[in-house]
């Protein structure tokens, strides 16, 4: 159970890492990272991510299975091959494993934004990959 709880640790701070290195925008933070007993194999996040006022994500993708609702403001999404959707508090969305994530920002310049997001993962899968432009 410590092992888990380091291991638990070590990626909050991997996924901290790699949002400052990327952009030093948006704010995240892994709320819960659990092994899925009826899934061997894989595991479940709930991450939360926080947008200031114009605030934006760099182009990525997850290797995981991720869905996302808005739990603040107004955030717009596009997923390549995708029209750019903007979605309000209480909406939410689907992206596949392996999806290019082109634009996630706050829709708002003058307003925060917040979403969750749930993912589905392999424990050796990265969460978030930044797309070479």
């Amino acid at each position: 159970m410590k092992l888990l709880h380091i291991f638990a640790a070590a990626l909050a701070l991997s996924v901290s890492a790699a949002a400052m290195a990327h952009d030093a925008s948006e704010k995240i933070s892994v709320l819960q990272d659990q092994m899925l007993k009826n899934a061997p194999g894989k595991k479940a996040m709930m991450i939360e991510v926080d947008y200031k006022p114009g605030q934006s994500s760099i182009a990525h993708k997850h290797d995981g299975t991720a869905m996302a609702y808005v739990l603040e403001g107004e955030v717009t999404s596009q997923v390549k091959g995708e029209q750019a959707i903007t979605y309000k508090k209480g909406q939410f969305w689907y992206e596949p494993a392996g999806s290019e994530h082109l634009v996630s920002k706050n829709a708002s310049k003058t307003k925060p934004a917040k979403l969750l997001v749930f993912m589905v993962l392999s424990p050796d899968e990265q969460v978030l990959i930044p797309l070479k432009n």
